[in-house]
């Protein structure tokens, strides 16, 4: 999951390149000098700024592998209750990940009775999280955050091959826009979105895994709540490529290995023992 919150999408509209010195501190990649490659690559995150030290030293990162059976399924977990509404928006490309910061009237999480905003989700390809050892060609991170304004909760869908995905198809003119790469290296790409509907993701999943862990990029702060969903969804292979475009050559694939569980439990959310992993 890219730092803090750092996305924020209009009919096709004219894509606008803002300074660094514009950025928020988690959307300045260049500033803050980390990639997917080389001496900036994710093994050397924890070494690259002293604000990065959990990317080393911490003990509940992300993200992980699932081994499916050693998840431990817990009745007490309630449904992922997502309710979503067509709002304005911005598609971004940072450099190190493309995304969508919301308006604030898109809607809520709700996760045992507490609220969580929508603020934004964003792209990895391939995958961060690992079912049994399985990487996929894409993750998607629906990023949230709590009433207290400082807990964050991620509901993390998992894309394989197949039929095109509903909601990069109707981003499919701002994408390759965003591919032609007009902007600067130290600048950020973005282009407002009309009325973006988002309803294909707010379905009500019958399984899902939980575990506490981190923001998968630096500065890679703990206590996360991670909601993966078990159905995995389908992607193209020129979506996958659309979303790799506009990024730097470094950080096409910008997914960060696979994490320790140092002793973590994941759980699962299963409604009954007769359902499989269909939405309702």
């Amino acid at each position: 999951m890219a730092a803090r919150f750092p996305f924020l999408i209009l009919g096709l509209s004219v894509l606008v390149c803002f300074a660094s010195a514009s950025k928020s501190h988690e959307d300045a990649k260049d500033e803050l000098g980390f990639s997917y490659l080389g001496s900036s690559g994710p093994q050397k995150w924890g070494s690259l700024n002293p604000q990065y030290a959990l990317c080393a030293k911490g003990k509940t990162q992300s993200p992980i592998n699932i081994v499916t059976d050693d998840v431990v399924k817990n009745s007490k977990l309630k449904p992922l209750v997502r309710n979503y509404h067509s709002t304005n928006a911005t598609l971004i490309n940072n450099g190190f990940n493309i995304g969508m910061k919301f308006n604030p009237d898109v809607g809520t999480l709700s996760i045992d009775g507490k609220d969580y905003a929508l603020l934004q989700m964003h792209w990895h390809t391939p995958s961060e999280h690992q079912i049994d050892g399985e990487q996929f060609p894409a993750e998607l991170h629906l990023v949230h955050m709590g009433p207290d304004h400082g807990s964050l909760a991620v509901v993390s869908i998992l894309f394989k091959y197949g039929g095109s995905d509903p909601v990069l198809n109707k981003l499919k003119d701002e994408l390759e826009e965003l591919g032609k790469e007009k902007c600067q290296k130290d600048e950020e790409a973005r282009i407002p979105v009309d009325k973006v509907n988002i309803k294909y993701l707010r379905k009500t999943n019958k399984k899902f895994y939980r575990y506490v862990g981190s923001l998968t990029t630096p500065p890679c702060s703990e206590n996360i709540m991670w909601n993966i969903l078990t159905r995995v969804r389908t992607i193209s292979k020129e979506q996958v490529e659309l979303l790799e475009a506009p990024l730097d050559s470094a950080d096409k694939k910008n997914c960060r290995p696979v994490q320790s569980l140092n002793g973590r439990k994941v759980e699962l959310y299963k409604k009954s023992d007769d359902d499989d992993d269909e939405d309702d």
